[in-house]
C-alpha cells in the first residue's frame, strides 16, 4: 500500500522559473470524492493513477506505468474534459523536492509547489518563493480544476 503526504501552496516568483520543465498532460477516469483515477503523459511515458481519499495531507496512492499509446487513447476518449495541462518544475530546497505547477488553458494563470514528506508533522523549512499554504482547499485539487478551472474563479 503507498501513502502519499504532500502539501500545497500557492507560489511568488522565484528560481523556480530556471528549473527545467517537463510537460504534464491529465485527465480524470473517475474524480468522486472517495477515490480518483488519473491517467497522465509527461515525456512520452503513460502512467494510470489511483488516489483514495484525503485525510489531512495524506491518502493513499498507487500508480502503474502504462503503454503511451494506451494513455492517450484514454486521455482523448475516456477522461473528463477539460483535460489538465501543465509544465512542472522541480528543484531542491533544504532536502526535499519541490514541485511546481504552471498551468496552461483553462487554468492559466494558477501556479502552485507541492512538496512530499515523510509525515503529517514534518518539520520543513519553506522557499522563499513559497506563499500561502492550500493543502485544504479542495479548489486545488487537479481533479476538481476540471469542474470549476482557475478561470472560472
Amino acid at each position: 500500500m503507498g501513502t502519499e503526504i504532500e502539501r500545497k501552496f500557492l507560489v511568488r516568483e522565484g528560481p523556480w522559473r530556471e528549473a527545467a520543465a517537463e510537460t504534464y498532460r491529465q485527465g480524470y477516469l473517475s474524480t468522486v470524492k472517495e477515490r480518483t483515477v488519473r491517467v497522465r503523459t509527461i515525456n512520452g511515458k503513460g502512467y494510470l493513477t489511483i488516489k483514495g481519499i484525503s485525510v489531512g495531507a495524506s491518502r493513499l496512492e498507487f500508480e502503474y506505468e502504462i503503454p503511451v499509446a494506451e494513455a492517450d487513447e484514454l486521455l482523448d476518449k475516456l477522461c473528463e474534459k477539460p483535460l489538465i495541462e501543465k509544465n512542472r518544475y522541480t528543484l531542491d530546497h533544504c532536502g526535499l523536492t519541490w514541485e511546481v505547477d504552471k498551468f496552461f488553458g483553462d487554468n492559466e494563470g494558477l501556479i502552485v509547489a507541492e512538496v512530499e514528506l515523510q509525515s503529517e508533522d514534518q518539520v520543513f523549512e519553506r522557499p522563499d518563493w513559497v506563499a500561502e499554504e492550500v493543502t485544504s482547499d479542495p479548489r486545488y485539487y487537479n481533479a476538481n480544476l476540471i469542474r470549476t478551472p482557475y478561470s472560472n474563479w
